[in-house]
């Protein structure tokens, strides 16, 4: 791991990080390599699931108001992340560079690029995540394409350096995730329990879903030093649950419940509530289950959606409802929820406004950053493209 002198906390910092594992060949493979947090340690695991319903539920009907644009010209965005303070990370699928965008302004300043990046097809830079000890360790979490794999690393991000040259050399916690040209999930966040996930693909190889031993078609739990969180359903394993086909959005509710956006094939795009363990039906099953095939062992989307109206990427939550950006749908969807159920169907906002939507991040006052997918190769780029919205939402 790349060394700074900065002040003695970061100094502190990395030397713990180091300590953690290497970007060598330290990193697990497949089902991890260290075991879970010894027993009587604090163990981290998430809560289960209550489908308990809220003290108050949001009205069926919701709205969205566009109150402005941040900032324009962005190449192929994917990945998020805000930063403490309010400004936002951006991460390019095609070109592997972060920027940093303003939040009072949408003044851009390229960080850095993340070296072994091999975009092609669906792959690339994808997904990223800050650490929750930003402050202090000053980590910055990517998953990305690489010549073999998809894997996630972590980079230090120096201010005090010249713009370009503010990322450290990446430390790879995880290696060993399938990559294909299709289906390489690609989004990482950290829970409320401080432990990272991630959303992986089957790569188009379907039999990777239902494979315990593989990371693809997954969803991934990890701490941030990539070994298997405690709690999970294999204490070996950083694999949470599987039967996925391609999982791009990740967001908790108030209630510390994880969801999940998937692609369906031709058929069914889902909004699945993950819980451990779980096997959520791909490709046996894709979407709610029907002709007779109820008690199958497999678990059924929250909600679904016809692939030309959805095909989701990114989802936050605000408001009481999940918000889900819609690729071939150009459309923002809410879905209110009562507790685990939805209140009313789901909502469509902005259908074909922006083209192509990928990403949506709660900015933390009940507001949402949206981020359009039209230089993406798929998209129909127009004056601007791509951009990030300001909207207004209840």
């Amino acid at each position: 791991m790349q060394r700074r002198s900065q002040t003695a906390v970061l100094a502190a910092a990395s030397l713990l990080l180091a300590a953690g594992c290497s970007s060598g060949g330290g990193a697990p493979t497949a089902t991890g390599g260290k075991s879970a947090a010894p027993k009587g340690k604090s163990s981290g695991a998430p809560a289960t699931p209550s489908a308990a319903p809220s003290s108050t539920a949001p009205p069926a009907k919701g709205s969205v108001k566009v109150t402005g644009t941040l900032t324009t010209g962005l190449k192929s965005p994917w990945g998020v992340a805000v930063l403490p303070g309010g400004d936002l990370l951006v991460a390019s699928r095609d070109t592997g560079k972060i920027v940093r965008v303003s939040a009072d302004d949408g003044k851009t300043t390229e960080l850095g690029s993340v070296p072994g990046v091999d975009p092609g097809g669906e792959g690339g830079l994808l997904g990223i995540a800050v650490s929750p000890s930003f402050g202090v360790d000053r980590q910055v979490y990517a998953y990305f394409t690489t010549a073999s794999d998809n894997r996630i690393a972590r980079m230090i991000y120096d201010e005090k350096r010249r713009p370009g040259d503010q990322l450290g050399a990446p430390d790879t916690i995880l290696r060993g995730i399938p990559k294909g040209q299709i289906h390489n999930g690609g989004r990482i966040a950290f829970g409320p329990d401080k432990m990272l996930y991630a959303g992986t693909g089957e790569t188009g190889d379907t039999g990777l879903a239902q494979d315990k031993t593989s990371l693809g078609g997954k969803v991934l739990r990890m701490t941030p030093d990539g070994q298997p969180a405690h709690g999970n359903p294999s204490a070996d394993s950083v694999v949470y649950d599987y039967g996925h086909r391609n999982v791009q959005g990740l967001a908790w509710d108030d209630d510390k419940r994880l969801w999940a956006s998937e692609f369906g094939q031709d058929t069914w795009d889902e909004l699945n509530l993950i819980e451990p363990g779980k096997n959520y039906g791909w490709p046996q099953e894709e979407g709610k289950a029907k002709g007779g095939k109820a008690g199958s062992g497999f678990v059924d989307p929250v909600e679904e959606w016809k692939t030309k109206d959805a095909s989701p990427s990114g989802i936050a939550y605000a408001k009481g409802s999940i918000w889900m950006a819609s690729l071939r749908g150009e459309r923002l969807w809410r879905i209110a929820l009562n507790g685990t159920k939805p209140v009313a169907a789901p909502q469509a906002f902005l259908k074909g406004t922006y083209g192509r939507l990928r990403t949506v991040v709660s900015a933390g006052d009940g507001s949402l950053w949206l981020v359009t997918s039209n230089t993406d190769g798929r998209g129909k780029p127009r004056k601007g493209d791509d951009r990030i919205l300001r909207l207004k939402v209840s």
